[in-house]
């Protein structure tokens, strides 16, 4: 999924999903739902708040709501705790306050609560919706008790309209340019170049080259009767060279050789290196409270 607003869907009676990811890797993207991730085994580093955050077995990070995020996982078969529940459940008690940080400083006995919260979201005991929704605030409740906390800041028009910058590459990749994102963002090219590089981590150029990857992806997949040359146009790399070399770049394969079975929003969010190991962004949902 480029990146675009992540809309997520719950059971009627609930507000709440737990599950467990190995080799978690996502894009950019954004939701009006909280995500709290916990490091069972290996190593991912997260992108959040303008600033990627490394964590380690053991290590927390709470991603609020409507804050740009990705993640990667740096070590094979890395497993990721991962809890997302509805905003309106923390909303009433949080005043004008959010984290200093993402990523947290002290320990919490996150394995004893996810398991409680996975019994309950697969038993569907009456208020079963009810109780998650309790066991959510009681844990966030300690996290900003415990945490370092600041002032929530007024609504950013300029976040806003990078939001809306995201889903306008998702939509129209294929011809957008650099001249269009600077205007749509009514900035200078060399500021919008810094300004772009710090909210996603990384340049406009490669996430461009990425939203046309994926679409010739899909392609690939899906309309078998288009051939290179074709698809290689309607995704926005104007030669087929240049579309070998990013599609190469950015997959680990050539458009020839994709195995049919490559989901790539699972794939790096960045270049490939040369020692690329399409293994390790093999992403699974390995465990699920639904």
């Amino acid at each position: 999924m480029i990146a675009k607003q992540e809309v997520w869907t719950y059971p009627a009676e609930v507000k709440v999903w737990a599950g467990k990811y190995k080799n978690s890797h996502n894009l950019l993207h954004w939701h009006y739902d909280c995500e709290f991730l916990y490091v069972e085994k290996g190593s991912i580093d997260v992108f959040c708040e303008k600033k990627k955050h490394s964590l380690s077995r053991g290590d927390a990070l709470f991603i609020d709501s409507e804050q740009v995020h990705y993640m990667s996982a740096t070590e094979q078969d890395t497993t990721l705790i991962v809890i997302v529940f509805d905003y309106s459940v923390i909303k009433p008690y949080l005043g004008n306050i959010r984290l200093l940080s993402p990523k947290l400083e002290h320990t919490y006995p996150v394995t004893e609560i996810y398991k409680k919260l996975r019994d309950v979201l697969l038993n569907k005991k009456t208020f079963y919706g009810a109780i998650a929704a309790g066991i959510i605030l009681e844990f966030a409740a300690t996290i900003f008790q415990a945490e370092k906390v600041t002032s929530r800041a007024p609504v950013d028009s300029t976040s806003e309209t990078f939001k809306k910058l995201l889903e306008e590459i998702a939509d129209k990749c294929e011809y957008y340019t650099f001249d269009d994102a600077v205007n749509f963002m009514t900035m200078s090219p060399a500021y919008f170049s810094r300004y772009f590089k710090k909210v996603s981590g990384i340049t406009f150029s490669d996430y461009l080259n990425h939203a046309r990857t994926e679409r010739a992806v899909r392609l690939l997949k899906n309309q078998r009767d288009l051939s290179m040359t074709e698809i290689s146009l309607k995704c926005g790399f104007g030669t087929i060279r240049n579309f070998n070399r990013i599609f190469k770049a950015y997959t680990g394969y050539s458009p020839k050789l994709l195995p049919e079975n490559f989901v790539f929003s699972d794939q790096s969010f960045y270049p490939c290196k040369a020692e690329f190991n399409p293994t390790l962004y093999d992403c699974e949902l390995i465990e699920s409270g639904e």
